[in-house]
C-alpha cells in the first residue's frame, strides 16, 4: 500500500513539472511565463509575453490592473481564444478595464498578456469582477523564445501611436511578435526570455561596461541584475528553445558612443558557454540558433558564419539533440526603428512554423 501511494505521489508531482502553466490553489487562475505570485491570487506579470488565464459564467466581465513602474503599460487581451486588442494602463493606482463580450455564451476564457517586456516593469493583476469558474491546464508540447527587442515585438503595433511619437515602448505588443505567432499555429505553449537592445557579449549601445548581457540575467526572474534581482525557477521546461541573438552584438550602436569592431571570438564563445547554461536548466531540450532579421549584407554572412562555428563546437555532444541552423529569407522591416512590423512578423513565423513542427514532431 505505500508503495502505491509513492507511485502515485510520484505521478501527480511528474505531471505537475510537465505543466508549462502554475495553476492557483483554487483551480481559478492559470499562470504563464515570467510571473511573480503574490497573495490572494494577485500576480505581477513580468516577462514579455507573460500571462493570466481564467474562465467565467456569463457576459459581464471587468479586470483590475495596475502599472507598477511610474508610466504607462501595455496588455494585450485574448478572448474566447480571438484576440481583441491591446489596451493602454496609466500609471498611478488600480484600474478597472471592462471587457466588451458580443457573443452569448454560457462560459468564456479570457488570457490577459503582458504586451511589453520586463524592463518596462511588472503589470499588477489584481482580480475581476467576473463569475469566475473552475479552469484546467491543458498539457502541451513547449518553446522558449530567447532573443532581443524583436523577440519581445518591440516596434510592431503601429494601430494607436505611430512611429517616433510617445515612449519607446508604446508600440510593443509581444502577443503579436513572431514567436507567440508562430506558437499558436504549433498549439504549444511558450515563454518568452527576451530584452530590448541585449546582446551575447555587448549591448547595442554598450560595450559590456555599464549594462548586462544576456548571460547574466537569464537566471533571474525579471531579467536584470538589478533592483528586482530574484532568480527564476525554470520549472517552464521547453521541448524547444529558440535564441535570436547577435543583432546588438554586429550593431554600430548609436554612432555616437565608442564602438569597437565586432570580436567572433567573444561572440563565439560567450554563445558556446550560454547554450550550456541553457543545458544546464534544460537538459532535454532541443536548440534552434536563428539569425537575425535585421542583419542583411555582410554581417549576416558574418552572424552565420559564427553560428556555425558554434554549432561546431557541440558536434560531439551526445548527451544533447542536435542543435539546428534556421537563417530567416532577407526581410526590410516595416516596424519602427527598423523592427518587424505586425505583418512581417507573421513572415518570420510562417518561416518557422514548418521547421519548428517537425523538430517538436521527433521529441
Amino acid at each position: 500500500m505505500q508503495l502505491k501511494k509513492l507511485l502515485l505521489f510520484l505521478f501527480i508531482c511528474l505531471s505537475l513539472s510537465c505543466s508549462t502553466q502554475i495553476l492557483d490553489i483554487n483551480h481559478t487562475f492559470i499562470y504563464s511565463g515570467r510571473v511573480e505570485k503574490l497573495t490572494d491570487n494577485k500576480v505581477i506579470l513580468i516577462g514579455s509575453g507573460s500571462s493570466v488565464s481564467f474562465k467565467f459564467k456569463g457576459n459581464q466581465c471587468s479586470i483590475s490592473l495596475q502599472s507598477i513602474e511610474e508610466h504607462q503599460n501595455y496588455v494585450s487581451l485574448e478572448l474566447d481564444g480571438i484576440y481583441i486588442g491591446r489596451i493602454r494602463i496609466e500609471k498611478g493606482a488600480l484600474q478597472s478595464f471592462p471587457i466588451i463580450i458580443s457573443k452569448n455564451r454560457k462560459l468564456h476564457s479570457l488570457t490577459i498578456y503582458k504586451a511589453t517586456e520586463a524592463a518596462n516593469g511588472g503589470v499588477l493583476f489584481n482580480g475581476t469582477s467576473a463569475k469566475i469558474t473552475k479552469i484546467n491546464p491543458v498539457n502541451k508540447k513547449k518553446i522558449e523564445f530567447i532573443g532581443d527587442s524583436i523577440t519581445c515585438g518591440m516596434g510592431n503595433d503601429l494601430a494607436s501611436i505611430p512611429c517616433g511619437a510617445g515612449e519607446w515602448f508604446d508600440q510593443h505588443n509581444a502577443f503579436l511578435a513572431y514567436g507567440p505567432v508562430a506558437s499558436r499555429a504549433l498549439n504549444v505553449d511558450f515563454m518568452l526570455s527576451s530584452v530590448s537592445g541585449i546582446g551575447m557579449y555587448r549591448n547595442w549601445n554598450d560595450e559590456h561596461t555599464d549594462e548586462s548581457i544576456m548571460p547574466e540575467v537569464y537566471g533571474n526572474l525579471y531579467l536584470n541584475t538589478t533592483v528586482t534581482k530574484k532568480p527564476y525557477d525554470f520549472t517552464f521546461q521547453p521541448d524547444l528553445v529558440s535564441i535570436c541573438l547577435g543583432t546588438n552584438d554586429l550593431s554600430q550602436g548609436d554612432g555616437k558612443k565608442e564602438r569597437l569592431p565586432f570580436s567572433e571570438e567573444k561572440f563565439i564563445s560567450n554563445y558556446i558557454s550560454f547554450i550550456k547554461t541553457v543545458y544546464q536548466h534544460s537538459p532535454n531540450t532541443r536548440i534552434v540558433l536563428l539569425n537575425s532579421p535585421m542583419v542583411a549584407g555582410e554581417n549576416n554572412l558574418i552572424l552565420m558564419y559564427c553560428l556555425k562555428k558554434i554549432i561546431q563546437a557541440f558536434e560531439n555532444d551526445k548527451a544533447h539533440k542536435k542543435i539546428t541552423l534556421f537563417e530567416f529569407q532577407a526581410m526590410n522591416p516595416k516596424g519602427c526603428g527598423y523592427h518587424p512590423e505586425i505583418a512581417d512578423d507573421k513572415i518570420l513565423a510562417d518561416q518557422l512554423t514548418p521547421l519548428f513542427k517537425k523538430l517538436l514532431d521527433e521529441t
